[in-house]
């Protein structure tokens, strides 16, 4: 079961930024994220990682009926009467005597007629403007319970919102994958030794052609040229250009 703070206040200055983390489970009325929170703190979760967060906030005012005359008058009274019981109660406490009693009765009449009268004027004033009692209501369309990242997994397998993995135990060590193996030459190898079918050796000396400048080696469609592939490619569609205008 869950109260509010009597430090409300203070704790709202505090804190005045959204909370942050993530999102356990999401709900589309505050009481189920309320029961959520509150299935949590019996599950021995440290609820003060959790923040209830709604998302989409509406105005909302409920009619609750016509406004009167007798209507206003009768509101009027009724709580001028609950402020004259107040004060008729803490004069009998403070001073009991035999006319006690006397006086809870007249200061409870003398508070409903007060409170008629105002009830009945401020009616008068805004009769024309407002003929209906209401209550304002400020909701949302949906209510996130959050919590802090390492908190995540443990509260969605308390609720059961997901199958989350169970977090790994604080003393395991972390699986490292080795790097894969480079190729070891065979011994008595020479550097320009030919090499397997497939590989190809980036250490011999490029083709070179008719005009004694080196031929581009052929690329390699699946990976980007580099920016001299790309310039010596460039340079070759340029000269085919020029020997086809010449030709």
């Amino acid at each position: 079961m869950s109260t509010q703070s009597p430090f409300g206040g203070r704790i709202g200055r505090a804190f005045p930024t959204l909370p942050k983390g993530e999102t356990v489970a999401s709900y589309e009325t505050y009481q189920e994220a309320q029961a959520a929170v509150d299935r949590l703190a019996k599950a021995e979760f440290p609820v003060k990682e959790l923040s209830i967060v709604g998302h989409d906030l509406t105005s909302v005012e409920r009619i609750t009926g016509t406004l009167s005359w007798g209507r206003a008058a009768g509101a009027g009274a009724l709580s001028g009467a609950w402020f004259g019981t107040f004060l008729g109660l803490l004069l009998f406490i403070f001073s009991p005597s035999g006319t006690s009693l006397g006086i809870l009765g007249a200061a409870i009449l003398i508070g409903a007629g007060f409170g008629m009268i105002f009830s009945v004027v401020s009616y008068s004033i805004n009769r024309r403007r407002r003929d209906f009692t209401s209550v304002m209501q400020v909701l949302a369309t949906r209510y996130a319970v959050i919590a802090e990242p390492a908190h995540v997994i443990r509260a969605r397998q308390v609720l059961g919102v997901a199958d989350a993995a169970a977090p790994p135990s604080p003393g395991a060590a972390p699986v490292v994958t080795p790097p894969p193996a480079e190729p070891v030459a065979e011994p008595g190898a020479q550097p320009g030794a030919a090499e397997p079918d497939g590989v190809e050796d980036s250490t011999s000396p490029a083709p070179v052609g008719d005009g004694g400048a080196p031929e581009p080696r052929p690329t390699d469609d699946s990976r980007p040229l580099t920016y001299g592939e790309a310039q010596d490619a460039a340079r070759r569609a340029a000269r085919e250009r020029r020997e086809a205008d010449g030709a």
